[in-house]
């Protein structure tokens, strides 16, 4: 039997109009997302740290044309993944290549698209790792930033990301495909700002906040009590309800800046991020 053979599939699809199809293209939609608690994942890698997070797989479509002109050797690997699936109680449905293109993430198509049941907790069931800083992120607009800091705060053991305000939501498929998986096996909490705010005051949270103005240098930042990095949106920073409660002493907040020697006043926030986040690492190796 062929490794194509041995796939436990519930159905073949061939038509790009076939109204499951139809459904799973809407989760590219944020509403759909928020409607159906759904969301969509793209290739292998992603998929298999999804299983491996014990998230909940609803159902994997993959390209039956594209495995079957695989080396064997990735045909097994292939073929392996989709068994650990069913194994894990997701069901599997071929679709010929129209369809299939309809679904997968542009020219990254690697034959293999999950539909997974993934929402984020409220910052009240919100439950870090112990013992490691967090960031707090508000207003992050561009999914490849998002998905970014993800792996920065996997790579540099962080406890978990609180996301606040208006942005990019982390069920969103290209901050999964950006985050390499890496949302599903980070704690990650989404809520507003003034609640957000509210769980750092009842949890005399230390917060350094990343600011254009900052007062700080980033070096000279005192890491080694787990703070939460707080970093604010692309286009506009941080909303100022921050520093108004830091006025008040509400929160105790620290403005933390990175020098800019060039043209460019501002750098991107997930390389500011991964700054801040691996002088945190360095300090409390230190």
């Amino acid at each position: 039997m062929s490794v194509l053979q041995s796939i436990p599939t519930t159905e073949t699809i061939t038509s790009p109009s076939n109204a499951r199809v139809r459904s799973t293209m809407k989760l590219r939609d944020a509403t759909a997302r928020r409607q159906t608690g759904l969301t969509l994942i793209d290739g292998q890698r992603e998929i298999q740290r999804c299983l491996t997070a014990k998230k909940e797989i609803v159902e994997i479509f993959f390209e039956a044309d594209r495995l079957s002109s695989l080396p064997d050797t990735e045909q097994e690997i292939f073929a392996s993944l989709l068994h650990q699936a069913s194994a894990q109680g997701c069901s599997l449905t071929s679709l010929s290549s129209r369809p299939f293109s309809k679904i997968a993430f542009g020219n990254r198509n690697e034959g293999l698209v999950a539909v997974a049941r993934f929402q984020t907790d409220s910052v009240a069931e919100f439950k870090p790792r112990p013992d490691a800083p967090i960031f707090i992120l508000e207003g992050i607009e561009k999914p490849g930033n998002l998905g970014a800091i993800f792996r920065t705060a996997d790579a540099a053991g962080f406890g978990g990301i609180i996301i606040c305000g208006k942005g990019t939501d982390a069920s969103n498929p290209a901050v999964i495909r950006a985050s390499l998986g890496t949302v599903f096996s980070m704690p990650v909490a989404c809520d507003t700002t003034p609640t957000v705010m509210q769980w750092c005051i009842s949890r005399k949270q230390n917060i350094v906040a990343a600011t254009p103005n900052g007062t700080t240098p980033w070096h000279a930042v005192e890491f080694a009590n787990q703070p939460a990095i707080l970093l604010g949106s692309e286009a506009n920073g941080l909303s100022s309800l921050w520093l108004e409660a830091a006025t008040k002493k509400n929160i105790a907040l620290e403005t933390v800046a990175l020098p800019m020697l060039g043209l460019a006043d501002s750098l991107n926030v997930s390389a500011t991020a991964a700054v801040l986040a691996y002088e945190s690492l360095r300090q409390r190796e230190l």
